[in-house]
């Protein structure tokens, strides 16, 4: 696989990381588009400009959006209503560049920075109190390096959260081993301390069988003829 086209595809993509081509971020759908396995035309948030660049870098004809991975948005970020919120980290979990900070229980609220507007942290809040928040675009000489700007924000907290994910599980796993480790010296000292105790109690029932034994010949010994 080309590594530096994925790369240079990933550029170019918005790095909203919201799933909608069909990948589970902006780089699994660069790889997927170098492998063949997806088209150009898969980013709502990418639109028309995002499949021009796209053909452009690829040598090939733009097509169409394909609408079946949904239609193009104004910019917006989420808003946690703060009333309502539970605490339940489902948001938390939920959104691909951990822009979403709070504790179990706890109130939580979006960075709106670091938010990419994907709406990935809708659908999991059970008290619907999470909405989206249009955003005014600002007109500016250096609107194009600001969305360069947010996007390669966006992807290196995506790639951070992927880090500390993959951590977490590592450490999660490590700890598993350890458990088992120490259940497994638990569960040998246990049987080492029943083989032990077994010992004593054969090595006494022996030396009871013996001293009976020898008891038996004594009296026998002892009979008058």
């Amino acid at each position: 696989m080309n590594k530096q086209l994925v790369k240079d595809i990933d550029a170019i993509l918005p790095q909203t990381q919201c799933g909608q081509c069909g990948y589970a971020g902006c780089e699994p759908y660069a790889v997927a588009i170098v492998e063949g396995l997806a088209d150009i035309n898969q980013c709502p948030p990418g639109d028309v400009e995002g499949i021009q660049q796209l053909a452009d870098l690829l040598g090939v004809k733009p097509k169409l959006l394909n609408t079946t991975h949904g239609l193009p948005k104004a910019k917006a970020v989420a808003l946690i209503d703060e009333n309502i919120c539970i605490g339940c980290t489902f948001c938390i979990k939920a959104c691909p560049v951990d822009a979403i900070i709070g504790a179990a229980k706890q109130m939580h609220t979006v960075i709106t920075a670091e938010c990419t507007g994907c709406e990935l942290c809708i659908e999991p809040c059970p008290m619907d109190c999470i909405h989206m928040l249009p955003v005014e675009a600002k007109m500016s000489t250096t609107m194009q390096e600001d969305k360069k700007k947010a996007a390669d924000l966006a992807r290196s907290r995506y790639q951070f959260r992927l880090q500390r994910l993959a951590l977490e599980k590592q450490a999660r796993q490590e700890r598993l081993a350890l458990t088992n480790e120490v259940k497994s010296h638990i569960t040998k000292t246990q049987n080492s301390e029943e083989d032990r105790k077994k010992s004593i109690v054969q090595a006494a029932i022996k030396r009871a069988n013996a001293a009976r034994a020898k008891l038996a010949e004594n009296n026998n010994t002892q009979k008058p003829v």
